[in-house]
Protein backbone atom coordinates (compact mmCIF):
# COMPACT_ATOMS: atom_id res chain seq x y z
CA UNK A 1 0.00 0.00 0.00
CA UNK A 2 2.66 2.52 -1.17
CA UNK A 3 0.07 5.15 -2.15
CA UNK A 4 -1.51 5.49 1.23
CA UNK A 5 1.97 5.82 2.60
CA UNK A 6 3.21 8.16 0.16
CA UNK A 7 -0.63 10.63 1.13
CA UNK A 8 0.93 13.28 3.12
CA UNK A 9 -1.34 16.31 4.59
CA UNK A 10 1.75 18.86 4.55
CA UNK A 11 3.01 17.83 0.47
CA UNK A 12 0.00 17.74 -0.50
CA UNK A 13 -0.76 21.45 0.66
CA UNK A 14 2.94 22.28 -0.55
CA UNK A 15 1.47 20.69 -4.01
CA UNK A 16 -1.80 22.16 -4.08
CA UNK A 17 -0.27 25.99 -3.43
CA UNK A 18 2.46 25.49 -5.98
CA UNK A 19 0.05 24.49 -8.58
CA UNK A 20 -2.39 26.93 -7.57
CA UNK A 21 0.13 29.29 -8.36
CA UNK A 22 0.74 28.24 -11.55
CA UNK A 23 -2.71 28.09 -12.40
CA UNK A 24 -3.19 31.70 -11.59
CA UNK A 25 0.25 33.34 -12.77
CA UNK A 26 -0.32 31.35 -15.96
CA UNK A 27 -3.86 32.29 -16.58
CA UNK A 28 -2.34 35.77 -16.26
CA UNK A 29 0.27 35.25 -18.78
CA UNK A 30 -2.69 33.49 -21.32
CA UNK A 31 -5.25 36.23 -20.40
CA UNK A 32 -3.18 38.47 -22.40
CA UNK A 33 -2.76 36.21 -25.37
CA UNK A 34 -6.11 35.34 -25.31
CA UNK A 35 -7.03 39.00 -25.43
CA UNK A 36 -4.89 39.13 -28.55
CA UNK A 37 -6.73 35.77 -30.08
CA UNK A 38 -2.90 34.40 -30.52
CA UNK A 39 -2.58 30.80 -31.50
CA UNK A 40 -1.53 29.82 -27.54
CA UNK A 41 -4.43 31.65 -25.46
CA UNK A 42 -5.52 30.90 -22.44
CA UNK A 43 -5.74 27.38 -21.72
CA UNK A 44 -2.90 26.41 -22.95
CA UNK A 45 -0.76 28.88 -21.12
CA UNK A 46 -1.84 27.84 -18.46
CA UNK A 47 -1.70 23.95 -19.00
CA UNK A 48 1.82 24.69 -19.73
CA UNK A 49 2.46 26.24 -16.74
CA UNK A 50 0.66 23.57 -14.29
CA UNK A 51 2.28 20.80 -16.01
CA UNK A 52 5.79 22.25 -15.35
CA UNK A 53 5.34 22.59 -11.89
CA UNK A 54 3.45 18.83 -11.66
CA UNK A 55 6.50 17.86 -13.06
CA UNK A 56 8.90 19.59 -10.96
CA UNK A 57 6.94 19.08 -7.88
CA UNK A 58 6.93 15.44 -8.59
CA UNK A 59 10.60 15.66 -9.23
CA UNK A 60 11.14 17.49 -5.92
CA UNK A 61 9.33 15.20 -3.89
CA UNK A 62 10.78 11.79 -5.03
CA UNK A 63 14.18 13.01 -5.88
CA UNK A 64 15.15 15.83 -3.79
CA UNK A 65 16.55 19.10 -5.42
CA UNK A 66 18.91 17.48 -7.81
CA UNK A 67 15.82 15.40 -9.37
CA UNK A 68 14.12 18.64 -9.72
CA UNK A 69 17.42 20.26 -11.82
CA UNK A 70 16.92 17.53 -13.91
CA UNK A 71 13.10 17.35 -15.03
CA UNK A 72 13.60 21.47 -15.28
CA UNK A 73 16.47 20.35 -17.94
CA UNK A 74 13.89 18.42 -19.72
CA UNK A 75 10.84 20.84 -19.06
CA UNK A 76 12.75 23.56 -21.19
CA UNK A 77 13.71 21.10 -24.05
CA UNK A 78 10.31 19.74 -23.78
CA UNK A 79 8.43 23.27 -24.13
CA UNK A 80 10.77 24.12 -27.26
CA UNK A 81 9.55 21.19 -29.12
CA UNK A 82 5.81 22.40 -28.08
CA UNK A 83 6.40 26.41 -29.15
CA UNK A 84 8.08 25.33 -32.38
CA UNK A 85 4.22 23.72 -33.11
CA UNK A 86 2.87 27.04 -33.46
CA UNK A 87 5.64 28.90 -35.27
CA UNK A 88 4.30 29.03 -38.97
CA UNK A 89 6.16 30.22 -41.87
CA UNK A 90 4.98 31.27 -45.32
CA UNK A 91 4.85 33.95 -47.89
CA UNK A 92 8.01 35.45 -46.52
CA UNK A 93 6.63 35.73 -43.24
CA UNK A 94 7.43 33.84 -40.31
CA UNK A 95 4.82 33.92 -37.23
CA UNK A 96 4.13 32.62 -33.72
CA UNK A 97 7.86 33.21 -32.44
CA UNK A 98 6.61 35.70 -29.87
CA UNK A 99 3.65 33.00 -29.16
CA UNK A 100 6.37 30.29 -28.56
CA UNK A 101 8.58 32.34 -26.80
CA UNK A 102 5.49 33.31 -23.83
CA UNK A 103 5.17 29.33 -23.91
CA UNK A 104 8.37 28.90 -22.96
CA UNK A 105 8.16 31.47 -20.50
CA UNK A 106 4.75 30.25 -18.85
CA UNK A 107 7.39 26.73 -18.53
CA UNK A 108 9.65 28.95 -16.81
CA UNK A 109 6.96 30.02 -14.93
CA UNK A 110 5.42 26.88 -13.84
CA UNK A 111 9.11 25.40 -13.16
CA UNK A 112 9.52 28.00 -10.42
CA UNK A 113 6.19 27.72 -8.80
CA UNK A 114 6.84 23.92 -8.80
CA UNK A 115 10.20 24.34 -7.16
CA UNK A 116 8.65 25.96 -4.61
CA UNK A 117 9.73 29.74 -5.42
CA UNK A 118 6.83 31.34 -5.73
CA UNK A 119 8.00 35.11 -5.40
CA UNK A 120 10.36 33.96 -8.05
CA UNK A 121 7.40 32.75 -10.40
CA UNK A 122 5.59 35.66 -9.61
CA UNK A 123 8.63 38.11 -10.88
CA UNK A 124 9.01 36.32 -13.79
CA UNK A 125 5.51 36.68 -14.83
CA UNK A 126 5.80 40.37 -14.11
CA UNK A 127 8.46 40.56 -16.67
CA UNK A 128 6.89 38.19 -19.15
CA UNK A 129 3.58 40.34 -19.20
CA UNK A 130 5.69 43.84 -19.60
CA UNK A 131 7.62 42.34 -22.41
CA UNK A 132 4.16 41.37 -23.88
CA UNK A 133 2.18 45.00 -23.23
CA UNK A 134 4.89 47.52 -22.24
CA UNK A 135 7.39 46.56 -25.07
CA UNK A 136 4.43 46.58 -27.93
CA UNK A 137 3.56 50.14 -28.59
CA UNK A 138 7.97 50.76 -29.09
CA UNK A 139 7.81 47.84 -31.24
CA UNK A 140 5.22 48.97 -33.51
CA UNK A 141 6.73 51.96 -33.45
CA UNK A 142 10.15 51.26 -34.87
CA UNK A 143 8.38 48.69 -37.26
CA UNK A 144 5.92 51.22 -38.83
CA UNK A 145 9.66 53.26 -39.45
CA UNK A 146 11.25 53.18 -43.13
CA UNK A 147 14.61 52.42 -43.24
CA UNK A 148 17.31 54.28 -44.44
CA UNK A 149 18.63 51.53 -46.50
CA UNK A 150 18.88 50.83 -49.96
CA UNK A 151 18.47 47.06 -48.98
CA UNK A 152 15.48 46.46 -47.19
CA UNK A 153 14.59 42.66 -46.02
CA UNK A 154 10.30 42.28 -46.07
CA UNK A 155 8.48 44.47 -48.34
CA UNK A 156 4.81 44.51 -47.83
CA UNK A 157 2.77 45.91 -50.40
CA UNK A 158 -1.02 46.01 -50.55
CA UNK A 159 -2.82 45.28 -53.91
CA UNK A 160 -5.99 46.60 -55.00
CA UNK A 161 -8.20 45.53 -58.31
CA UNK A 162 -10.72 48.55 -59.42
CA UNK A 163 -12.22 49.60 -62.50
CA UNK A 164 -10.44 52.16 -64.48
CA UNK A 165 -13.30 54.97 -63.86
CA UNK A 166 -13.07 54.55 -60.24
CA UNK A 167 -9.17 54.24 -59.61
CA UNK A 168 -8.82 58.19 -58.56
CA UNK A 169 -11.33 57.17 -55.94
CA UNK A 170 -10.12 53.66 -55.06
CA UNK A 171 -6.74 55.21 -54.64
CA UNK A 172 -7.81 57.97 -52.09
CA UNK A 173 -9.95 54.93 -50.29
CA UNK A 174 -6.29 52.98 -49.88
CA UNK A 175 -4.33 55.98 -48.96
CA UNK A 176 -6.66 56.82 -46.55
CA UNK A 177 -7.07 53.67 -44.71
CA UNK A 178 -3.49 53.24 -44.89
CA UNK A 179 -2.99 55.98 -42.85
CA UNK A 180 -5.60 55.26 -40.59
CA UNK A 181 -3.98 51.98 -39.63
CA UNK A 182 -0.67 53.59 -39.38
CA UNK A 183 0.91 51.90 -42.17
CA UNK A 184 1.74 54.72 -45.11
CA UNK A 185 2.57 54.29 -48.42
CA UNK A 186 6.33 54.46 -49.05
CA UNK A 187 5.37 54.67 -53.17
CA UNK A 188 2.31 53.89 -55.00
CA UNK A 189 2.24 52.73 -58.70
CA UNK A 190 -0.99 52.04 -60.78
CA UNK A 191 -0.76 49.66 -63.68
CA UNK A 192 -3.16 48.15 -66.61
CA UNK A 193 -5.29 45.29 -65.31
CA UNK A 194 -7.19 43.50 -67.88
CA UNK A 195 -8.97 45.21 -70.70
CA UNK A 196 -11.37 47.21 -67.97
CA UNK A 197 -9.27 47.46 -64.99
CA UNK A 198 -6.32 48.88 -63.20
CA UNK A 199 -4.40 47.57 -59.96
CA UNK A 200 -3.11 50.07 -57.52
CA UNK A 201 0.17 48.56 -55.84
CA UNK A 202 1.03 50.74 -52.57
CA UNK A 203 4.33 49.38 -50.92
CA UNK A 204 4.34 49.99 -47.22
CA UNK A 205 6.59 52.43 -45.67
CA UNK A 206 7.15 49.81 -42.62
CA UNK A 207 9.01 46.11 -43.27
CA UNK A 208 7.35 44.34 -40.26
CA UNK A 209 3.53 43.98 -40.18
CA UNK A 210 1.19 42.96 -38.04
CA UNK A 211 -0.77 40.16 -40.10
CA UNK A 212 -4.01 40.48 -38.71
CA UNK A 213 -3.95 44.25 -38.80
CA UNK A 214 -3.08 44.24 -42.48
CA UNK A 215 -5.80 41.14 -43.25
CA UNK A 216 -8.62 43.62 -41.48
CA UNK A 217 -7.45 46.20 -43.81
CA UNK A 218 -7.63 44.35 -47.16
CA UNK A 219 -11.05 42.92 -45.58
CA UNK A 220 -12.32 46.27 -45.28
CA UNK A 221 -11.51 47.85 -48.98
CA UNK A 222 -12.72 44.37 -50.56
CA UNK A 223 -16.29 45.38 -48.94
CA UNK A 224 -16.17 48.55 -50.65
CA UNK A 225 -18.12 48.55 -54.03
CA UNK A 226 -15.07 50.38 -55.55
CA UNK A 227 -13.03 47.39 -55.67
CA UNK A 228 -12.73 44.09 -57.35
CA UNK A 229 -10.02 42.38 -55.58
CA UNK A 230 -7.88 43.03 -52.66
CA UNK A 231 -4.48 41.25 -51.04
CA UNK A 232 -1.46 42.16 -49.24
CA UNK A 233 1.93 40.32 -50.32
CA UNK A 234 5.12 40.21 -48.44
CA UNK A 235 8.54 39.70 -50.40
CA UNK A 236 11.52 39.06 -49.11
CA UNK A 237 14.63 40.72 -50.69
CA UNK A 238 18.26 39.22 -50.56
Amino acid sequence: MQAIQNISLVSLLDTLFSLSTAFVLGGLIGYERQYRQRTAGLRTNVLVAVGAAVFVDIANRLGGGDGAIRVIAYVVSGVGFLGAGVIMRGEGNVRGLNTAATLWGSAAVGAAAGSDLIVEALLATLFVLAANTLLRPIVNRMNREPLDSAAVEVTNTVHLIVPREHQKTARALLEAELDASNYPAADLDIRPYGEHEVEIEATLAATSVEGPELDALVQRLGGSALVSQAYWNPSTEE
